[in-house]
């Protein structure tokens, strides 16, 4: 199986979980990582073909990125906006993901208990996850279940090498 890893992260430099993941899946045989944020550069700008063949190549896409304000970093929602076209993803003729499968793999700051009804952020994470697994459908992808790492800051050494151990498993199991 070809999978792609789109990371998405503003700065992997600082941080924690996204970094160590990054590196992880960058050295595994069979998958092809890119750092979005570095190949679009500060004016978030990507070129279609070049993203588009690479979604073609692969199996499986997975989406990696810290959660924050209950969505994506900017950088990817760029991606998406310029390489989910019409015509490629979606229309008449946008078949080209169809059949593929979709991953997240996600760091949160918060602890999973904060992610409930009436809790802190009055959502579980499938319901903020919703417009995620929608684009999945709607470019007829399968969208497998997430990988989310919550408290994801902790500099718990064991835990965070743990995390990595597991989203190998996640995103490689078949």
């Amino acid at each position: 199986m070809d999978i792609l890893v789109l990371t998405a992260h503003p700065d992997l430099s600082t941080s924690t979980a996204n970094r160590k993941w990054f590196e992880a899946l960058s050295d595994f045989d069979g998958i092809i990582t890119r750092d979005l944020t570095a190949v679009g550069g500060p004016e978030m700008s990507f070129n279609p073909s070049v993203e588009q063949a690479l979604l073609e190549q692969a199996d499986r896409v997975v989406l990696q990125f810290p959660f924050y304000w209950y969505s994506s970093p900017p950088v990817l929602k760029a991606w998406i906006d310029q390489v989910l076209l019409f015509g490629f993803a979606y229309g008449p003729d946008g078949n080209n993901l169809r059949g593929k499968e979709l991953v997240l793999a996600i760091s949160t700051g918060g602890p999973a208990e904060s992610f409930q009804p009436g809790a802190f952020n009055s959502f579980t994470m499938p319901e903020l996850l919703t417009p995620f697994q929608q684009t999945a459908l709607m470019i007829g992808m399968s969208y497998l279940p997430p990988f989310v790492l919550h408290s994801a800051m902790s500099r718990d050494q064991t835990r965070l090498d743990a995390s990595v151990l597991a989203l190998i498993s996640h995103v490689t199991s078949p």
